[in-house]
């Protein structure tokens, strides 16, 4: 990993809620290759436009953006 390195869930996010990489950039006023930029990790976001991709989904930042790899899903054992 890179010093500069983010980690993101707009993927997740885009699927879950059924929205092209076209229509987030749209709401974002970004092209809709710079979504795909970022899901890949090969760009990361301003401040500015990491805040306003959390408030677009209606999650807080850290639910989008991390330093560290996310765990994948399925990979958190629960415990009784």
């Amino acid at each position: 990993m890179s010093a500069e390195e983010v980690y993101n869930r707009i993927t997740m996010l885009r699927a879950e809620r059924g929205v092209s990489r076209k229509e987030l950039a749209a709401a974002l006023g970004v092209h809709y290759q710079t979504i795909g930029y970022l899901e890949r990790g090969e760009y990361s976001p301003s401040l500015h436009l990491a805040l306003r991709i959390a408030e677009y989904f209606g999650v807080p930042m850290d639910v989008v953006f991390s330093l560290k790899p996310f765990p994948r899903l399925g990979s958190e054992v629960v415990k009784s």
